[in-house]
């Protein structure tokens, strides 16, 4: 066995370990306390664990039979399944780790490799036109969506209501911080805009100094695919930690805290599946020239661990290894697009805000003109940007889309119950959207060669 593959394997048992101590450690510290159907789910599902090792199939395979696993056992089980969360969270962790090193380095190595600004600053431009273009349109989607169907028709108001909604800042305070003070504050605490514009200046400056940074940039390349590699083995932990969050997930929530907000969940799921076919295979086929379908199996396994870990970020490293190696995206281009998308293009943020102010505006008994969708448009666009990088922005952005057109914002409360449920579908197609614009831009620049099985 190479040296390489004996290492992946060593930290592959380590991580099934780990894995394995956390379940039955929590699960037989209150087994006790869970029925006999209960019971019998538990044991069913430690040594499902196992059944993901077969090397049989591949790796989305394994992580969707996970998250159907989970979902089955979480709504089973009920709020039991919470138990293995931690599970989860250590999936979480292990992604977030890899956040600020390869976004810093893959970006330094995109941005030197280039050697020619003014091609990285037609890349900057498309991209950023791009993801207006896709709110725009998803927004559109859900104000149409939110329309027809009227989710908070019927609806009944609880008075016990009440909703504390974070400041979001500024447009021009996000661009200012945009300029790290500290580079160093910013890359320990994972400021993911200011990251961005302290590796391009980096990778910019590597550029202008030529052959005496040599060196350097050799640093950075080795650095990130030290990364990459890093990512794959990670990676094949994904089916556990799938597995433990969504079994949460459904366990915490249940059948009593979904069914009276039904109608706004289905909208935004099959407002998210209109949006990812109609617009994204659209896209890929017309700009791109490939197979949408090729598309969507390109980027699956990056599309279940934005759907599991509801965070764009954390699926940042899994993201940029599909466009790579499934549908042949230049390192140049996904090293920028992707990790600017990861903050700025909220697709699904941007639609669930349509979905969700309509169910506001209907449940108050508030009519909407034109002027309001209007606004309602331009205000979720621009705040995909003022709110990038803020925690939480899903429920801020729907503050300011509230505000700027004269709705409720306790209404925010009758979305918050449910918000996590719909931050999976949404942060899914956020993701989903980063990888589309990837590809197109990598067209226009002549840098998109997808592998044989991938290509039209």
């Amino acid at each position: 066995m190479a040296q390489s593959d004996m290492g992946k394997q060593i930290i592959y048992r380590i991580l099934l370990v780990i894995a394995l101590t956390i379940i039955l450690g929590v699960g037989a510290g209150v087994l006790q306390d869970v029925g006999q159907l209960g019971k019998i789910f538990v044991m069913l599902a430690i040594p499902f664990i196992g059944f993901l090792f077969i090397r049989g199939l591949t790796l989305w395979q394994r992580i969707l039979i996970a998250l159907i696993a989970g979902l089955i056992v979480g709504m089973v089980v009920g709020g039991f399944a919470t138990s293995i969360r931690p599970v989860g969270t250590l999936f979480i962790n292990l992604i977030s780790m890899l956040i600020v090193p390869l976004v810093f380095s893959t970006l330094v190595v995109g941005a030197a490799s280039t050697g020619d600004l003014q091609k990285l600053g037609r890349i900057g431009g498309k991209t950023i036109a791009l993801y207006l273009i896709t709110t725009a349109i998803a927004i559109t989607i859900g104000l149409i969506l939110g329309t027809f169907f009227q989710p908070g028709a019927g609806v009944a108001l609880q008075a016990d209501l009440t909703a504390e909604a974070k400041e979001a800042p500024s447009l021009v305070e996000t661009l200012l911080n945009i300029i790290p003070r500290n580079p160093v504050s910013s890359l320990a605490n994972a400021q993911i805009l200011p990251i961005i514009a302290f590796a391009l200046f980096v990778g910019i400056s590597i550029t202008l100094a030529g052959v005496k940074a040599k060196p350097v940039l050799t640093f950075f390349d080795a650095f990130a695919e030290t990364m990459y590699k890093m990512t794959g083995f990670i990676m094949d932990y994904a089916p556990y930690g799938v597995f433990a969050l969504i079994a949460g997930v459904a366990g915490q929530y249940g059948l009593d805290v979904l069914l009276p907000l039904a109608k706004v969940i289905v909208l935004v799921y099959v407002g998210c599946i209109i949006h990812a076919l109609v617009v994204y295979g659209t896209m890929v086929k017309v700009w791109a020239h490939l197979n949408p379908f090729r598309f969507f199996k390109g980027v699956s396994d990056a599309m279940i661990v934005a759907f599991t870990t509801t965070s764009s970020s954390a699926t940042l490293p899994i993201t940029m290894r599909c466009t790579q190696d499934n549908l042949g995206v230049s390192k140049d281009v996904a090293s920028f697009v992707l990790p600017l998308g990861a903050t700025v293009n909220m697709d699904g943020t941007a639609l669930y805000q349509g979905v969700c102010a309509l169910f506001v505006a209907q449940v108050y008994g508030i009519p909407l003109t034109f002027g309001q969708y209007i606004m309602i448009i331009i205000t979720a666009t621009l705040a995909s940007i003022g709110t990038a990088g803020v925690p939480g922005a899903g429920l801020i952005m729907l503050t300011l889309v509230l505000q700027q057109v004269g709705l409720p914002l306790e209404g925010v409360a009758l979305i918050a119950g449910v918000d996590r449920i719909l931050d999976m579908a949404r942060t899914c197609i956020n993701v989903t959207g980063d990888s589309c614009v990837a590809v197109v831009v990598a067209e226009s620049e002549h840098e998109l060669h997808p592998p044989v099985d991938v290509a039209v």
